[in-house]
């Protein structure tokens, strides 16, 4: 007996290679299959001719569920066969198909004849009936069951770029977030180091969020909390020149799952490009509030009217890629340029 390290195919099995059977998408493609097979089937000429509309009844019924009982076998088997490599999994999956279509097709024919309802075949063609139907089987589980795993296989490399994207992204606002931070904290350690302590556990719980790996989730409240302690970080290096306005309704849900340190970069870009380079300061302004869709964050800054640092869209393009990540298309963000400059979120309520 081998090790419980190793494979018998010597390779590592590669993740996710079957699609989830149980899934409405899959489940919908392989509906749609065997409604086509069941359509082709009474297209065929037949010795002893019979209204097609009463037969396209009773064939689909019985393609369609022969085909939603191979879905549900293959997806009780889906555990087994990814521990599988990939050949092995798919010739197992595949041979399953047939076997199940065989015994389903012998099942029918038995409970036809003992019911006497002749809606099948004869008993003499019994073993006709079942071969062609495990025949028809096997062609349509390798054809679809190859879509499925080539499907599957370019989704996993979508993910996979996806996230390395989105990581590189994060690891280049990381370093801008750290120096602006330890910056301000050797601002504050001559004059008021009472304030500088009080500010360096601050910056802890802001570093903990930032270096915390991307797939990790915190909760909108979290988010919420780690702005006002940025904000109150930022008003102790800038002073009266920054105002600070928090408008949280009271129906926003705090607990909405979301990646740590989604906001924080808009809220810096808002203090770095809106208020420092004004003489007279201004207002960062954080209001939250339930929309249709989910919920909505808006932050907005006046606009600089002294020259400000470049901005290089890193911050937009970092939490535009990662709520296409995480949400899919249900998350959004929205930049308004006028009086104000006004960066909008809409976050969904629940997971994608």
């Amino acid at each position: 007996m081998g090790s419980g390290n190793s494979t018998t195919t010597g390779v590592a099995p590669a993740p996710n290679w079957l699609p989830q059977f149980c899934s409405a998408p899959t489940l919908f493609a392989v509906m749609v299959v065997a409604e086509l097979v069941a359509l082709v089937v009474v297209l065929a000429p037949e010795p002893a001719a019979r209204p097609w509309l009463p037969r396209l009844g009773v064939v689909s019924v019985y393609a369609q569920w022969l085909a939603l009982l191979n879905a549900v076998v293959l997806c009780s088997l889906r555990p087994p066969l990814q521990r599988l490599g990939t050949l092995a999994g798919f010739v197992v999956a595949w041979l399953a198909s047939v076997l199940v279509t065989a015994l389903a097709s012998a099942v029918v024919c038995h409970l036809d004849q003992a019911l006497g309802l002749r809606l099948s075949v004869p008993p003499a063609e019994n073993a006709r009936f079942v071969f062609a139907n495990a025949a028809i089987a096997a062609l349509i589980a390798a054809a679809l069951l190859r879509y499925l795993f080539v499907l599957e296989q370019w989704r996993e490399r979508v993910r996979a770029a996806s996230k390395a994207q989105v990581e590189a992204l994060q690891a280049r606002i990381r370093p801008h977030f750290l120096f602006n931070s330890m910056n301000t904290i050797a601002s504050l350690i001559r004059t008021r180091p009472a304030e500088a302590e009080r500010t360096v556990e601050d910056l802890a719980d802001l570093f903990r969020a930032a270096l915390g790996a991307d797939d990790e989730h915190g909760t909108l409240g979290d988010e919420l909390d780690l702005l006002e302690r940025y904000l109150d970080i930022e008003r102790l290096r800038l002073g009266p020149r920054l105002a600070v306005a928090f408008d949280i309704a009271a129906d926003v849900p705090r607990d909405i799952a979301l990646p740590r340190l989604l906001l924080q970069p808009l809220v810096e870009n808002a203090v770095y490009h809106g208020i420092q380079p004004r003489a007279d300061g201004g207002t960062v302004s954080v209001r939250a509030r339930r929309v249709a869709a989910g919920v909505e964050i808006v932050i907005a800054n006046p606009r600089a009217t002294e020259p400000s640092p470049p901005r290089n869209g890193v911050a937009l393009t970092n939490i535009r890629a990662r709520l296409a990540y995480h949400f899919g298309t249900r998350g959004a963000l929205r930049v308004e340029s006028g009086e104000d400059y006004v960066v909008s979120v809409c976050l969904p309520e629940t997971p994608a």
